[in-house]
């Protein structure tokens, strides 16, 4: 095996993956170092609910093989309400979607190493030069990028991310059949992404339902271990009681099983990233973080964060006697605030805002959203401050002096109609 290249990926999931897609497309030699083995690939790394919508499935060429269910419409759900807006999407079978992606890239010239673990970056003179992996082994390239996820052992001892627990979300998913998906006195989840927000089953966060066909649905919850899951949990609760306790109530479960070896953990950060990169060096993926902090949604920002590094790699690589510096790598940080995560001050504060509200809220912002222009959800969920005061009150008041003692630096003023 060699022990030089272009560039050292560290991690094989969505942004790492697509990273070296885009790199080894471009005719540069590049390595990517996975800890799982690659005949048990991805059973450990499993972990999402793999719900995405057209526009990342055309940008970057995924095949319909790989998607469980396309859909139609989102419903959001509260405690009494709900509200459904049309907008195509896909469920996609994780597994399957990351083994393509790892399939692609080889066949584009990529090299994977499997069962491999990076454990540090190898550095000289303060550089990162590349990185040891199993103990004792080491690869070289002009550039490392790691795409490991919340483990991020090499971003960590850069120090490009400190990743803080009260920002820390975690998830459980179980998919089932027998699901009732058609209940009378709810939505109609046939060919839906459905989202609920109820502190009575994700306290501090929200549920889903993702439809995968006939009677089967992907079915699971998260939260942020933060001060609005600690207002409205139950101590003795843990994530399995609350997903137990939804199965329970819920008529449409009623009769439901679970599909054997059909189950899902997983945990992200959700908090806006301090850097992006170093000299010789980008994180990308979940590594940063890149989730959609409002929604969940990963794959598209793992993927184009993915693809962010890639360009700015080759706006380096490609000019002989360029050193990949961190003022040379700066355009990562412009496409990253561009393409990744737009706004993401904005929807941090309005995600802060929204699990903070109670459920009785959650209900009038369903009746909110049913009689506004479907404009207003959209600007708002880009993080548009015109937007956001639209779906807010003059009832909200007290909600709002709470969330400013979580904020101290909030400006009130831009929120209040």
């Amino acid at each position: 095996m060699n022990d030089r290249y272009d560039v050292v990926i560290a991690g094989a999931g969505p942004a790492g993956a697509q990273c070296a897609r885009d790199l080894a497309a471009r005719g540069y030699d590049v390595v990517v170092l996975e800890t799982e083995a690659e005949e048990e690939f991805p059973r450990q790394s499993n972990k999402s609910t793999a719900g995405t919508f057209h526009s990342m499935m055309a940008a970057f060429g995924i095949p319909d093989d790989v998607v469980m269910q396309y859909t139609d419409s989102v419903v959001l759900e509260s405690p009494t309400e709900h509200y459904v807006r049309d907008q195509t999407g896909a469920v996609l079978e994780f597994a399957d979607f990351k083994r393509y992606l790892v399939k692609d890239s080889r066949d584009r010239g990529a090299e994977y190493r499997f069962d491999a673990r990076v454990t540090a970056p190898i550095t000289e003179n303060g550089e990162i030069v590349g990185v040891t992996y199993n103990g004792d082994e080491e690869v070289y390239g002009d550039i490392t990028i790691d795409a490991t996820g919340p483990s991020a052992p090499l971003a960590k001892k850069l120090d490009i991310v400190d990743l803080e627990r009260e920002n820390h979300a975690i998830g459980v998913e179980y998919e089932f059949e027998g699901i009732d998906i058609d209940r009378p006195g709810f939505a109609d989840l046939r060919d839906a992404m459905m989202l609920r927000l109820d502190h009575e089953i994700a306290p501090g966060g929200y549920s889903w339902i993702f439809h995968t066909g006939a009677d089967t649905a992907k079915v699971g919850l998260c939260y942020i271990q933060n001060d609005s899951h600690d207002q409205y949990s139950r101590d003795d609760f843990t994530i399995d009681d609350y997903l137990s306790h939804w199965l329970e109530t819920d008529p449409r479960f009623r009769d439901a099983e679970p599909i054997e070896g059909k189950q899902h953990r997983g945990s992200a950060h959700i908090q806006a990233p301090d850097k992006l990169h170093t000299d010789r060096f980008m994180a990308i993926g979940d590594t940063v973080p890149s989730l959609d902090p409002l929604w969940g949604e990963g794959i598209n920002k793992c993927m184009q964060s993915g693809r962010a590094a890639a360009a700015t790699a080759d706006s380096v690589l490609k000019h002989d006697g360029i050193e990949p510096t961190a003022e040379n790598l700066e355009v990562y940080d412009t496409l990253w605030h561009r393409d990744v995560a737009p706004n993401a001050k904005s929807r941090l504060l309005m995600t802060q805002l929204l699990y903070l509200a109670p459920n009785d809220r959650y209900d009038r912002l369903m009746r909110d959203l049913q009689r506004l222009d479907d404009d207003t959800l959209a600007e708002a969920n880009k993080g548009n401050v015109r937007a956001i005061a639209n779906l807010i009150e003059l009832e909200d008041a007290p909600l709002l002096a709470r969330f400013a003692k979580q904020q101290l630096d909030l400006d009130l003023g831009s929120l209040l109609p």
